[in-house]
């Protein structure tokens, strides 16, 4: 299988990995806080360093397509594509929705076969970007930035288990308040868990035009103005 470079920058957790073989072979994770500018080139180095000392040739760069933290997309995404320039491999888009998918359908066999997924991811107060997947990552509804309320998804859920996960979960379950509603814990969106997604893409030709890809941001960025010091 490709030897692929995944980066992942869409929350507070900055994360690369080198797959291959059908395998994660090298993982760097930093969950102290967004101190992705810090990190991720240095992470990068030594993925590149670990691809280059064992004879690999990288195929692509696979990067987290958002949404998710505005500065933490575009940090991850500017560091892909210079990969891609500098080392003349494709770049792969994998949505964050479908990324936090993968541990759960990897490590919980135990999940109704009918059951839906929702991952979230927190964008602040009581709104999240969701999506509703079935097992086989098919979407059944399209990723959208819901202010939580007891309705938001009592209509899926009077007709299904659906499984809550991401960042920005546990703050929705007891508004959801449904006895169909899950809760799964410490899902992240991680490099790690790119390989199978991007070794899909790549099989299936779906790659991006480095010069003009840019995230799903789905919400605009709003600049602040900072407070006056007193």
């Amino acid at each position: 299988m490709s030897c692929i470079l995944s980066i992942e920058t869409s929350t507070n957790v900055c994360s690369v990995a080198v797959s291959g073989d059908g395998t994660c072979l090298f993982n760097r994770e930093d969950h102290s806080g967004p101190n992705h500018a810090e990190q991720l080139g240095v992470f990068v180095d030594e993925a590149l360093e670990y691809v280059d000392s064992r004879g690999r040739e990288l195929q692509a760069v696979a990067v987290s397509g958002g949404p998710g933290s505005y500065t933490g997309l575009r940090i991850g995404v500017s560091m892909a594509k210079g990969i891609c320039y500098g080392r003349e491999v494709s770049l792969v888009s994998i949505p964050t929705p479908e990324l936090l998918c993968v541990p759960v359908l990897l490590n919980h066999d135990e999940i109704e076969d009918d059951a839906l997924f929702c991952p979230m991811i927190d964008a602040r107060r009581m709104e999240v970007y969701a999506t509703v997947y079935d097992r086989s990552l098919k979407t059944i509804r399209p990723t959208t930035a819901d202010v939580v309320d007891g309705e938001t998804y009592r209509a899926l859920l009077d007709e299904h288990h659906i499984y809550f996960f991401g960042n920005g979960a546990a703050k929705c379950m007891d508004i959801i308040n449904h006895p169909h509603a899950h809760l799964i814990e410490g899902i992240e969106p991680l490099a790690k868990w790119m390989f199978p997604l991007a070794n899909r893409q790549l099989m299936n030709d779906k790659v991006e035009d480095v010069a003009y890809y840019v995230p799903f941001y789905l919400k605009d960025f709003v600049a602040q103005q900072p407070k006056k010091l007193l």
